[in-house]
């Protein structure tokens, strides 16, 4: 069995709440008495994408379980690659740091988690860079067809109807699609993005959505009218967990977390 935690959207601001909430679930999956296969943190880690955002973020995201980060639409590619990844100017060119999109993967006993950028830069909305789907292509490529590859990005590529979010969600998402049908064993895609837990589909596979860390969107039927009322910042923050049975079948729990006041 393989088990995945899931977080996204803690939106780290140099405030108490935030960080409270952010702690809160890190602390619970240490505490948890079975060792996870993964744990994945699916985009919008500062709020402004500023430094000390970021580390603030490299001392709360920390795990004993393998832990992997990618970036959203706040977020900011170079400060994450500086303040997350440690990684630096050339040495003697004094550049900056590159814009390239922060694609990851984690090659786990039995799975792949291959984590790619879907931010756009100075944008809200998401679209896979024509590098990011080749090197995905690659990825599946290189993964035995009976190894599950799991796709993880911020945006959602369908929408979820929620106005407010399908607004800015993954776009070009035909691309992704047409790389879908080469590869039978892409077993489903992890997002984040909309601060709620939701399941759909797209292109034949599974999407999960992680529910929101810092906060809770209201769905258009239990917001009220007026500006801002759609973001619920009373509810606890939450958890997916997806569990990959040895069956191949894939399943996902939600756990809501106590944070801390």
């Amino acid at each position: 069995m393989i088990v995945i935690a899931h977080l996204s959207d803690v939106h780290l601001d140099g405030d108490r709440r935030a960080a409270d909430r952010t702690r809160a679930v890190m602390e619970y999956l240490d505490a948890l008495p079975y060792d996870l296969d993964a744990v994945l943190v699916s985009g919008d880690i500062a709020d402004h994408a500023k430094d000390a955002e970021y580390e603030e973020a490299a001392k709360l995201l920390r795990s004993r379980h393998p832990l992997v980060v990618c970036p959203g639409n706040h977020d900011e590619r170079a400060a994450f690659r500086r303040g997350l990844l440690g990684e630096s100017p050339g040495e003697s060119s004094g550049e900056s740091l590159s814009t390239e999109p922060v694609d990851q993967v984690l090659r786990g006993e039995g799975f792949v988690l291959a984590v790619c950028d879907s931010s756009v830069p100075g944008e809200h909305h998401g679209f896979l860079e024509e590098s990011t789907l080749a090197w995905l292509d690659v990825v599946l490529t290189d993964t035995p067809p009976e190894t599950p590859v799991l796709v993880a990005f911020h945006h959602p590529p369908v929408p979820l109807h929620t106005p407010y979010v399908d607004e800015i969600r993954q776009f070009g998402e035909e691309r992704l699609a047409a790389l879908v049908e080469r590869h039978p064993h892409l077993t489903a895609f992890l997002c984040g993005h909309a601060h709620t837990a939701a399941a759909t589909t797209f292109a034949g596979r599974p999407v999960l959505v992680a529910p929101g860390v810092v906060s809770t969107l209201r769905l258009p039927w239990e917001a009220p009218t007026g500006s801002f009322e759609h973001v619920h910042l009373d509810e606890p923050p939450a958890v997916a967990f997806h569990v990959l049975g040895d069956d191949g079948r894939l399943t996902t729990h939600y756990r809501v977390v106590a944070a801390r006041r």
